[in-house]
Parts: structure tokens; C-alpha cells; sequence
């Protein structure tokens, strides 16, 4: 008994690591990969490279946009963010909220 308890507590243990890390290794790859298409000033906005395209796509953008807070909104430009979202083809909905900032309907 004592030996199926600690299993399920090594069990709970690796779930509960594994959940809180959540999307930090996407977060670490958009900076990487695509940090200098959303970064402000708002102009120029560049198309992005394949690379960066490849990330957004495979990207856990609910987590991502859940971890912006207004600090993060100082640095990158939402307005280039859904830029590089559509140019990628993965265009954020009308009314998506990432942070505090609402993507207006596409144009």
C-alpha cells in the first residue's frame, strides 16, 4: 500500500511540474523566432520568415495570450502580433482577447 501511494505521489508530482511549465517553451520559441516582427513601434511591420510562421503555428496561443499582462503589452505590439497572426495563417477571431487587448475584425 505504502508503495502504490508514493507511486501516485511521483505521479501527481510530474503532473503538477509538467502542467505548471504550461507554454514557457512556446513563450521561449516566439521570442526567439518571431520577437523582432511583433516588437514595437508599431511601424514598419515586416512579414514574418517561414520560421517564424512554423512557430505560430504549432503554438499554444490561449496559453501564450493567458501570460501577457500590461507590462508584456509595453514591449510588444499587439497591433503586429495579429499582423504576424494573419500573414501566418492562423489569424486570431474577431473579439479575441490576448492580455488586455481585443483583435479587431480582419481586414
Amino acid at each position: 500500500m505504502a508503495k502504490l501511494m508514493y507511486l501516485c505521489f511521483i505521479i501527481l508530482t510530474i503532473a503538477v511540474v509538467v502542467s505548471a511549465g504550461g507554454c514557457d517553451g512556446d513563450r521561449q520559441d516566439m521570442i526567439r523566432k518571431c520577437g523582432k516582427y511583433q516588437k514595437f513601434p508599431g511601424e514598419p511591420k515586416l512579414a514574418p520568415s517561414d520560421v517564424c510562421c512554423a512557430m505560430w503555428q504549432k503554438a499554444n496561443i490561449p496559453c501564450l495570450c493567458a501570460g501577457v499582462t500590461k507590462e508584456k503589452e509595453k514591449i510588444w505590439c499587439m497591433e503586429k502580433v495579429g499582423y504576424v497572426a494573419n500573414f501566418c495563417k492562423k489569424p486570431f477571431p474577431h473579439g479575441y482577447k490576448c492580455g488586455s487587448y481585443t483583435f479587431p475584425p480582419l481586414t
